[in-house]
């Protein structure tokens, strides 16, 4: 992949001013424009442009100031937002002159952005906008304006929470107080900050022009925010597609800021993503394929995503891996992804069921499903699918440790090759996935999830599931103790436990110490109660996708599940005293 180091640079001059512009990919493919915020400079973007330069024609450049490009004389009503207006439209005359050019843009680049896509004078040269950490002051205005007029305590709420994120713009209005501290300490110390709070790693990031740029963005603010707030246009609507995408923990906007936004851009694509306010740095992967798959949507006419399930502006374009994906928990888990615009991995040991599975994922709504074939019980062949996932596919997003076996006997009649199959499936499957998946990800930096199916059984003993229910238990504690070490990492760890589930699991269980046709017998009567009892799958993969969404370290599924859970804590006596009663099977 190419870097910003390779890009071709260009000085595009406008009112007195020098822009420094860089361009990568293919100036035959649609132009992505990307507008960098404060107190950044385009290398902001350095991890987002390679990636989108695979498949578009990628611009960036220094916002007036900022970077390589020269500053406004003298700086006071030099960076208004008409006159930032005037520089796009110098840039994108230059670099695309006969099409219109897709606009990305991170917070006061996307402040600036939705000014360049809610002014007449730019109607036609934006194709589509993405708005990054960043609202339109005039909707901002507005929005302050509604809650005033009508102070409901849930207005009033809003109003001081965001008040409260909103700390710092007071004091860049403060004459010469900004200037002094990012040339001084706050500039030298401000990469650690980004580390320390963000989770942005440094490297060349953020560069040495950072006091300067800094100091001159302080000017955004004086000459817009009082502006407009007060007098927010009345007409700042939107003339082009607009993708929103909203990051969880910002520390700087509330979601509430966005609430009506549909009445500025009545062609709204919204998202949400699991992450703080600097997402080119953090999650430029998950950015990368969103703006690609918005940029590609608009170009073929279709502003709107393809998935419409519940969670799309969640998981759309993330990757998803799902093991024992063939059937049962793991195909409705690989469906449910599906409908929220996930790209999937299907893996099963099946061939010919993993390549179903990803055959009607696509058919439901995944933008891309892949089947591949492997035995979560041997470590070499999980090396070997590791390895060529991250080749062809790319890091995961979203890990699902699925794929398990059940057996059913005493302990005694339980065999150790009983105990090494159980184990090597059921526990040593969720370790290697853990191992090789989770790593990879940690390594990222971009954070994730990993979802480890385990079961009722893992807090509920039993006399007649011994192998089983160890297997689950050591799955559960396994999850607890992954989630307290990737925490750091922004990797979240989710144990589901299903209860009674009507799945094909019965028709592979094992029956320990009884002889082939008392076996196939209880099969068939394991199969009728799971069948008179008939939970759905379905329900546990909407249960994946929520506890993900939540990011909840335990998901007890099932009516009975959730009862044993509370026992569990509450009065364990009592399943150990359940866990006495032989079932008749």
């Amino acid at each position: 992949m190419t870097t910003l180091k390779d890009a071709r640079e260009r000085t595009v001059r406008t009112g007195g001013i020098e822009l420094s512009v860089a361009e990568l990919g293919d100036p035959r493919q649609p132009t992505v424009v990307l507008v960098h915020g404060y107190p950044d400079n385009k290398e902001v973007w350095s991890e987002v442009a390679p990636r989108l330069a695979e498949r578009f024609h990628v611009v960036l450049y220094d916002v007036r100031g900022h970077g390589r490009s020269t500053a406004p004389k003298p700086l006071r009503g030099g960076f208004t937002l008409a006159k930032l207006t005037d520089d796009f439209l110098a840039v994108v005359d230059e670099v695309s002159p006969d099409r219109p050019v897709h606009l990305v843009g991170h917070d006061w680049g996307s402040v600036q952005s939705w000014e360049f896509v809610t002014v007449a004078r730019t109607e036609g040269r934006i194709a589509s906008f993405t708005s990054v950490s960043g609202p339109s002051l005039d909707h901002f205005g507005h929005w302050i304006d509604e809650r005033l007029r009508r102070p409901t305590p849930r207005r009033v709420g809003q109003l001081i929470g965001q008040g409260a994120k909103s700390w710092y713009v007071g004091m860049l209005h403060t004459p010469a107080l900004p200037e002094l501290a990012w040339r001084g300490p706050l500039g030298k110390r401000w990469p650690r900050i980004l580390e320390r709070t963000e989770q942005v790693s440094g490297g060349d990031y953020p560069t040495a022009s950072l006091p300067v740029d800094a100091a001159h963005g302080a000017w955004l603010y004086r000459d817009n925010v009082r502006a407009r707030l007060r007098h927010p246009r009345p007409d700042a609507h939107a003339h082009a597609p607009v993708q929103l995408i909203v990051p969880e923990g910002d520390a700087f906007l509330s979601a509430r800021l966005y609430d009506g936004l549909e009445r500025w851009a009545p062609r709204l694509t919204r998202r949400t993503i699991a992450a703080k306010h600097w997402v080119p740095r953090t999650r430029p992967d998950q950015l990368t394929a969103w703006i690609e798959e918005f940029v590609t949507s608009v170009e073929g006419g279709r502003p709107e995503p393809a998935a419409t399930g519940a969670h799309a502006a969640r998981f759309g374009g993330q990757l998803v891996l799902i093991t024992g994906a063939g059937s049962g928990i793991g195909r409705a888990t690989a469906f449910a992804f599906a409908e929220a615009g996930a790209r999937l991995i299907a893996v099963d040991r099946d061939a010919e069921a993993a390549a179903r599975t990803a055959e009607l994922a696509r058919l439901i709504g995944a933008p891309e499903a892949w089947a591949e074939t492997a035995d979560v019980s041997d470590e070499q062949a999980m090396e070997k699918l590791a390895e060529r996932v991250h080749r062809a596919y790319g890091v995961l997003d979203v890990l699902v440790n699925n794929a398990g076996i059940g057996l059913s006997g005493s302990f005694f009649d339980t065999t150790t090759e009983d105990w090494r199959t159980v184990l090597d499936v059921n526990l040593w499957g969720v370790i290697h996935g853990c191992r090789l998946f989770g790593a990879r990800m940690a390594e990222r930096g971009q954070g994730g999830h990993i979802v480890n199916i385990a079961s009722a059984a893992a807090y509920q003993p039993s006399r007649i599931l011994p192998a089983y229910s160890t297997s689950k238990a050591a799955v559960l504690m396994l999850s607890e103790c992954l989630r307290a070490e990737l925490a750091s990492r922004s990797i979240g760890v989710t144990a589901i436990c299903p209860g009674i589930v009507n799945t094909g699991i019965t028709s592979t269980a094992r029956f320990a110490g009884v002889d082939a046709a008392e076996e196939s017998r209880r099969r068939k009567s394991s199969a009728r109660l799971y069948g008179l009892r008939n939970y759905p799958p379905e329900k546990v993969a909407s249960a994946v996708l929520d506890a993900i969404a939540d990011n909840k370290p335990l998901v007890p599924v099932t009516p009975e599940s959730r009862v044993a859970h509370a026992l569990s804590r509450v009065l364990p006596g009592a399943l150990r005293r359940l866990a006495r009663v032989e079932p008749k099977v």
